[in-house]
Parts: C-alpha cells; structure tokens; sequence
C-alpha cells in the first residue's frame, strides 16, 4: 500500500515552481489557478521574492501548497497516472493536511488557496508579536518533552505542537514559558533545545482565535469526500468523512501534529511506500519513524520522471 504526503510550513524557498513551471503546462496552470483565487501574484513571489515575504505565513501557506499540487498535477496530467489509482491514503503535515485534502479532491484549488490564505492570516494575527515562540527539542521522546512543556507552563501555555518522531518534539506557546522549556530539557539530557524563528506560536492553546476563524471560513466552503481517506493530525487516523474532516481541521489550528502516530498507523494498517510531493523534509521523518517504510521526495521534473517508473 501507498500514501501520497505533503509538506507543512518551512520548505518553502525563494525559486520554487519555477523549473516545473518553465517546463509544463500543467505546473504553470496550477500557479496561474492559485494566482487568480487570491488576487495577488504569488507565483512570482515564489520564484523572484524577497524572502522576507515568502516567509510570512500568509504567503508561505498557500505556496508550499501550490507547489505541492503543481507537483502531483505533472505526475497525474503528463505521466497520465491518477491519485486514485497509485494511492491508498494522504496525509500532511500541518497546513500540509490541505494540500493533501485538495490532493484527493475533497477541496478545489481555489478553495484550497483561499483556506490557506485565510489560515495564515489568522494564525499570525492570533498573538501579538513576541509575546509566543516556538522551540525545537531534539533527543527527548514525545511523553518526555510533554512533561517539560508542562513543567515550564507554570501558569502561561506551554505545549506539545508537533510530534515529528526521532526524538524530535517543538513545542509552542507563551515566550517566558518556551525559555524555560529549553532549560528543563536541556537539564533532562535533550540533545539540542532551541528557539525557533517563526512568527507565531502554532498548534497551542494561544491560537484559539485563528481557529474560531478557521471555523467560520470551514463552515462556509464545499467539501467533497476525499477520493482516499486522509490520516487527520489531530487523530493519527484515517477519516474521509466531509463533516468530520472540518471538526479535524478547526481543532488541528490549537491541536498537536501527531506525525510519528499517523506513520506509525499507516505502517499498521499497511503502507510500505509514501511519497511526498513538493518538499524533502516528510520522507526523512517518515525513515526516522519506520526506517522498512520506504519514503521518496520528488520535487523536480527528473524526480517525478524517476517515479514514473517505479509506479
């Protein structure tokens, strides 16, 4: 069995889709498509910057999405293979979980675009600038870093936002409270604790707000049943019901990405192959969590040539 899967925030890099565009219709469609939706030139934001701008949330989300089904579309429109046929599950990471949403049919591209667009906003303007952060614990399995960010709570929030396997937890929320985080896991034998540089403290109790607005946004759009069942962050589990597939996505805004679960559930329930598109952060996770799963990254014309191949 075989899962399609697609990247969340961080691979996104000034240049991107720009050797897919300038090498087929379908990629250049996808751009043009997400384009119009939003009523702003992100393609050439992708490709020419700056990157300070690329990298706001804003941006970044519906880019890394674009991308991603630029990817697939060249695959499934010039290899003439279909998601349906070659996939037995998606999934995402974070913001990914659209992408894979879309990948499967359940939203359109522009419907997509215009989520994401919405969901980077309202996440950025969730908590003032400063006042959250996020950080990286390298070294601790997931219930020992659960355990520092509720030790360094101490009244503020301080949570588990992602659980990216290979003893690779972040953790997310009030500033103070993620400083003290990285003092107690360095006390308790992490490896590495840092800082990370984004702009807000994703998946915690402080993004409330953006998923209120998420809520709202949801409620108000068309959604199809996904042509294979999505493994749902918030859950490790498949689902392909539209009603709970929106419930899944408004508590996934404050919920913890539980990406070493939904491989692990995968790899129970028979999936020996995921590919992901338009990124290669996933598949060195997906080797790290299930090193006899194996795990491709295809991101260029000659990557997705490779595995037209091999399906």
């Amino acid at each position: 069995m075989r899962a399609f899967i697609f990247p969340g925030q961080g691979s996104q890099a000034v240049g991107m889709g720009k050797a897919l565009a300038d090498a087929s219709t379908a990629a250049r469609a996808v751009f043009q498509e997400v384009d119009e939706a939003l009523g702003q030139n992100l393609f050439r934001l992708m490709t020419q910057g700056p990157d300070s701008e690329l990298m706001l949330t804003e941006n970044a989300q519906p880019a890394i999405m674009a991308n991603a089904i630029a990817t697939l579309r060249v695959l499934e429109r010039e290899g003439g293979v279909s998601l349906a046929s070659k996939a037995d599950f998606v999934a995402g990471h974070s913001l990914g979980e659209y992408t894979a949403l879309c990948a499967a049919g359940a939203f359109d591209l522009a419907t997509t675009s215009r989520l994401l667009k919405t969901r980077g906003q309202a996440m950025q303007a969730a908590v003032p600038v400063g006042v959250g952060a996020m950080a990286v614990l390298l070294g601790l399995d997931f219930d020992a870093a659960k355990a520092v960010a509720e030790e360094a709570a101490q009244g503020q929030v301080c949570e588990a936002a992602n659980d990216n396997g290979g003893g690779q937890v972040v953790v997310s929320g009030h500033s103070a409270a993620i400083d003290r985080a990285i003092e107690i896991a360095k006390a308790r034998g992490a490896k590495r604790a840092m800082t990370l540089p984004v702009s807000a403290p994703f998946h915690c109790a402080l993004m409330q707000p953006a998923a209120d607005a998420m809520a709202k946004a949801l409620a108000g759009v068309t959604m199809q049943a996904p042509l294979v069942p999505v493994y749902a962050n918030v859950t490790a589990a498949p689902v392909s019901d539209p009603t709970e597939i929106r419930d899944l996505l408004v508590r996934q805004v404050t919920g913890t990405v539980r990406w070493r679960e939904s491989v692990e559930a995968m790899w129970a329930a028979g999936v020996t192959e995921v590919v992901e598109y338009g990124g290669k952060v996933l598949a060195p996770m997906v080797r790290r969590i299930a090193p006899d799963m194996k795990a491709t990254s295809v991101v260029s014309m000659g990557d997705i040539e490779g595995l037209l191949a091999s399906l």
